[in-house]
């Protein structure tokens, strides 16, 4: 999912992204749905949260080493 459609996300929800990364937008997002704020600290590529909106780009994330 690119930036602007997350952007889009957290302000349909009343968050004010300004210049948060793709991580803390997308953990801060999850924290304030209520859930885990776990976006790309899958462990070896692996996540049980098989219906999560952001599980493809978690576990590409999580590849490449951004999980800060």
């Amino acid at each position: 999912m690119v930036m602007q459609e997350i952007r889009d996300i957290a302000r349909d929800i009343g968050i004010k992204p300004g210049r948060m990364s793709k991580v803390i937008l997308v953990r801060t997002i999850q924290e304030n749905e209520g859930n885990y704020a776990c976006f790309a600290t899958a462990m070896s590529g692996e996540c049980e949260q098989g219906g999560c909106l952001w599980r493809d780009d978690c576990l590409a994330a999580d590849k490449k080493g951004l999980s800060s």
